[in-house]
């Protein structure tokens, strides 16, 4: 296939982290859900869908304008917890929440990085979290800037040390500073994350080509690109 990108920058959660599987699952197997790390992983993408659906019905900016709560409304129905004990487990949800929970590695994504990196492709992360995304990415090995034990990656960014978040555009800013020093114009930069809202939303904000990791198809009625596995973008570098 036609090359398409020269760099890409990717997202956090739910591209390479999750909330921990093994924690959640403690939370709703006591009310009747299923807590296997398959079904909690599917689970995380619902409640993302779940969030961006409101997010969109109140016409809001980013789904950060909105209680969380939704999300864990949409986790708890796919893991199977009945309709009567859903408040309960948004409840119970909500007390081990934190930006520490989201911890657990997808090595699947971090596989299909290592793949890029050895292609040669720059590679960023931009993302919307509370201070810890860089460390958190390096301590589970996925990916840190310069050499270790993860991909070596060009930037990491946090909305939080940054002090502005998804869909602004200016989240991107030194990511893309770094990047266009480089040469690369953004219409050649791709932006892959979880969220139409925040992550589609923002990529067309800054300019860039916004790609839609969406494994279970939870956003097949949205109006842009959708991949399955980052290993789908080997293709297109």
């Amino acid at each position: 296939m036609t090359k398409r990108f020269d760099a890409i920058l990717f997202d956090a959660g739910g591209i390479f982290l999750l909330p921990d599987p093994v924690t959640l699952g403690a939370v709703i197997r006591p009310l009747g859900g299923d807590g296997s790390i398959e079904s909690c992983t599917r689970a995380h993408y619902a409640g993302m869908a779940a969030i961006d659906a409101i997010a969109q019905r109140e016409q809001g900016e980013s789904v950060d304008a909105f209680s969380w709560d939704g999300y864990r409304r949409g986790y708890a129905l796919s893991v199977g917890v009945a309709e009567k004990d859903i408040e309960t487990a948004i409840a119970k949800l909500r007390d081990v929440f934190s930006p520490f929970l989201w911890r657990f590695p997808l090595l699947e994504s971090t596989a299909a990085l290592w793949k890029m990196h050895l292609a040669g492709l720059p590679i960023g992360i931009v993302s919307n979290a509370s201070g810890q995304v860089e460390a958190t990415l390096a301590n589970q090995c996925i990916c840190q800037v310069g050499v270790g034990a993860g991909v070596p990656v060009e930037i990491v960014t946090d909305s939080h040390v940054i002090g502005v978040a998804k869909p602004h555009p200016g989240i991107f800013a030194d990511a893309l500073s770094l990047m266009n020093g480089k040469g690369f114009t953004n219409d050649r930069i791709a932006y892959i994350g979880d969220s139409y809202v925040n992550d589609i939303g923002g990529a067309r904000n800054a300019g860039l080509v916004p790609i839609l990791l969406d494994p279970y198809d939870d956003h097949a009625h949205e109006t842009c690109e959708r991949i399955h596995s980052l290993h789908e973008l080997l293709a297109f570098i």
